[in-house]
């Protein structure tokens, strides 16, 4: 009985309820959809096509394609794109190279990402690296802004489209050797910066091998090496430089003068704020964010810097030498300006080393006050870290000292009066 059940079952032949029919699995959706139906597609839901793909519409009306299929036994849901900017063809040529993949023992969701990654440029890599390690992290914005102009000018015009790994020493060599000599400082700032982009692409996966900046300089022509150094203004022509500074009106000339008498660099004496400077104390505590060093630094104040203070007080609530807008900070620039108008010699940064060089040749005192008063690091990691005090009464005689040298042609009392 169960073998002629069997049989007639077998022959398409109805046994109680049950029939082959009964067992008929469905066809597999191929192609079910079309564009017409993709582009009228407004009822929120999932819909196949066919090979894994489906169209999703949301419950705004916006429509992504989606893959699902089997990869390692597991299922696994990737999305393609907008449905708007990718059609019916180009989903379902997706779908069917991904499906093939996973058929073949791979990973779509792995292909997708390197195909991401290999397709990522110099110039996009370059603006990441930018945007996450450079743009905001220093306190020298003008540093920030040249970091990816220069890459801007030399480099990305050249090879700014070549996908990283595609980069090669050859596309870097070409972009060096046009400035290798000409401007050795830009060149080495850009090659320093593509060996960055390229060490970060290397380590987030968009290329693989030896970063091609690495020995590049062994093709590029020999050149001399040639310090560059600030010009500086003769220590001994100081005196008469501020004997003539004390003749020219406005707040840029009293800064500068003030600037030449603590021996500070240009960004600390156009930042300074009242909130830093404690008259009674005789002293001026610049913050370490303001530092070229990022340490904190007391700057000792001699008479005449503080009678250069008193002429500028009242003229900006926050700014010890404010720029024409309320509190703003005194273009670099503009601190030059009362040199060119004078036609000094040497840099405003230049008049660092006029002191030091006066430090050296006409007083005792020992090397480290006068590197200390610069704010320099003084010794190795091991001697800083034992040496906690800056020295600050030995080097407010050295800046009292140099003070009076500054005046020896010329009086910082005669300042003339400025008006809010």
């Amino acid at each position: 009985m169960l073998v002629q059940c069997i049989a007639q079952f077998l022959a398409g032949r109805k046994v109680g309820l049950l029939s082959w029919q009964t067992f008929e699995m469905p066809k597999e959706l191929h192609n079910a959809l079309t564009p017409i139906k993709v582009n009228r597609m407004k009822e929120p839901g999932r819909f196949a096509d066919g090979n894994g793909l489906y169209l999703v519409v949301s419950d705004t009306g916006a429509r992504w394609w989606q893959w699902r299929g089997t990869v390692h036994g597991r299922r696994q849901e990737l999305g393609i794109g907008s449905a708007r900017l990718i059609d019916l063809k180009e989903a379902r040529e997706i779908a069917r190279r991904w499906r093939r993949i996973a058929r073949d023992g791979g990973d779509p969701k792995a292909e997708r990402a390197k195909a991401k990654m290999q397709a990522l440029s110099l110039e996009d890599a370059a603006r990441r690296v930018w945007a996450d390690q450079i743009d905001g992290q220093s306190r020298n914005r003008k540093y920030e802004r040249q970091w990816l102009a220069e890459l801007e000018r030399h480099a990305f015009p050249a090879i700014g489209k070549i996908p990283v790994h595609a980069l090669n020493q050859s596309d870097v060599l070409a972009v060096l050797a046009k400035i290798w000599t000409e401007l050795p400082s830009t060149a080495r700032r850009v090659k320093q910066r593509l060996r960055l982009v390229l060490d970060w692409a290397k380590t987030a996966g968009h290329c693989d091998g030896l970063n091609p900046v690495h020995g590049v300089e062994r093709g590029l022509p020999k050149r001399r090496p040639r310090p560059k150094h600030f010009d500086a203004l003769p220590f001994a022509e100081i005196p008469d430089a501020m004997r003539r500074l004390k003749d020219v009106d406005g707040v840029p000339a009293l800064a500068l003068r003030f600037l030449i008498l603590t021996a500070c660099r240009s960004g600390e004496v156009r930042g300074a704020t009242w909130s830093e400077i404690a008259t009674d104390a005789r002293l001026w505590t610049i913050a370490g964010g303001r530092m070229k060093a990022g340490e904190p630094h007391r700057v000792p104040l001699s008479s005449p810097a503080l009678a250069l203070l008193e002429h500028v007080r009242g003229l900006d609530s926050a700014m010890a030498f404010p720029a024409h807008k309320r509190g703003a900070i005194m273009h670099d620039m503009t601190i030059k300006v009362p040199m060119k108008t004078l036609g000094l010699a040497g840099t405003v940064h230049g008049f660092r080393s006029s002191f030091r060089d006066w430090c050296s040749e006409r007083t005792t005192f020992p090397r480290e006050i006068a590197e200390i008063s610069l704010a320099h690091q003084v010794g190795d990691a091991v001697e800083r870290a034992y040496a906690r005090s800056d020295i600050l009464d030995k080097r407010r005689d050295l800046m009292d000292q140099w003070a009076r040298f500054c005046l020896s042609a010329g009086s910082v009392g005669d300042v003339v009066e400025l008006r809010r």
